[in-house]
């Protein structure tokens, strides 16, 4: 059973126990399956905003052809093994990167462009799955040649990583569809309430920045906590732990068309206030992939093949008109 079959029937049933999966970006703290497993779903599909989204195994996906001219630019040691290692979160976080009807099979907008990126690179997609922590770790020492898993660039980041862009950094506050909250826009309208976010997340830093904006100007502080997986912090929302949950739009959005008894009160930029914050794919500084990868993207988006794979998990609104290489990102949290 699926990790969204072992959550969306819950949903239904179970007021308390009410669970989905989604991630952060990068964010992504997502989520994972729970012990507790509701009844079957049978249909490998869902539908969310018109769009029925297939999630089956058998993806079908829409590809790509190689470029030779953008294969060249890879490096020797990438090129010569015919494949490119891509890490995944493998914590769940529709309509990212999920676990398919079997399981097994990792899906999503996430995993669709790799594989046309890798296409266009003339090469075949190595997955790899791990935990958000780790993926960063894999890819820094090499283990890993990229990420796709809905990273946001980052000041810091940038001394470790090199990024090609190739989604904007859209986040989202989510409460219960019966919350009196109607909007949260700015610092203030999360003064003295409880809150929920990923930990070790940007939105985590963002969140933590409001409160500290809050308190100087003599405002309740937030009552924040920290979860790893959605699936909890959704369980918080739901039984009034917590009145609100801060995390990645697309996931957000997903969510409250699956489940139906959550809303979206307000949406933010990634990279805060002053700053369109942008997705992008990671990989090892100066290891020589990230301008092939770049190459890639922009091929994508001229042949239309990138809005195809948009399209079809429904997040259209999340495009971007060119890739960039290291474009300014999150601001520093710390001196260096």
């Amino acid at each position: 059973m699926s990790l969204l079959s072992r959550l969306r029937p819950a949903l239904v049933a179970a007021p308390l126990l009410l669970a989905a999966a989604c991630g952060s970006t990068g964010t992504p703290s997502s989520a994972s399956g729970t012990d507790a497993k509701p009844a079957e779903k049978t249909a490998a599909a869902v539908e969310v905003g018109g769009t029925k989204i297939n999630t089956s195994p058998q993806q079908n996906r829409i590809q790509a052809e190689k470029v030779d001219a953008i294969a060249a630019q890879v490096p020797e040691a990438i090129r010569s093994k015919g494949e490119l290692s891509v890490g995944f979160s493998g914590e769940g976080a529709p309509p990212l990167a999920f676990l398919a009807d079997d399981d097994r099979t990792i899906i999503g907008v996430e995993t669709d462009l790799a594989h046309i990126v890798a296409d266009t690179l003339g090469l075949k997609v190595k997955e790899e799955i791990t935990s958000w922590e780790n993926l960063f770790l894999a890819v820094k020492s090499g283990k890993y040649d990229v990420a796709f898993n809905n990273v946001t660039v980052t000041e810091e980041r940038k001394d470790i990583y090199d990024f090609a862009t190739y989604r904007v950094d859209q986040l989202a506050w989510q409460t219960a569809k019966n919350s009196p909250i109607t909007q949260i826009k700015q610092p203030s309208d999360i003064a003295g309430k409880r809150v929920a976010v990923g930990s070790g997340t940007n939105q985590e830093k963002i969140l933590v920045d409001w409160d500290a904006q809050n308190q100087k100007a003599g405002l309740k502080p937030a009552q924040i906590q920290n979860y790893q997986k959605y699936v909890d912090a959704l369980l918080a929302l739901k039984s009034g732990r917590v009145e609100a949950y801060f995390g990645p739009n697309p996931s957000l959005a997903y969510q409250d068309a699956v489940g139906g008894d959550t809303k979206i009160v307000g949406t933010v930029s990634g990279a805060g206030p002053d700053l369109q914050g942008l997705i992008a794919a990671m990989t090892k500084k100066d290891n020589g992939l990230v301008k092939p990868l770049n190459a890639a993207i922009n091929e994508l988006i001229k042949n239309g093949k990138y809005g195809e794979v948009l399209k079809r998990w429904n997040l259209t609104n999340e495009a971007i008109p060119e890739s960039q290489i290291n474009p300014p990102g999150l601001p520093r949290q710390t001196a260096k």
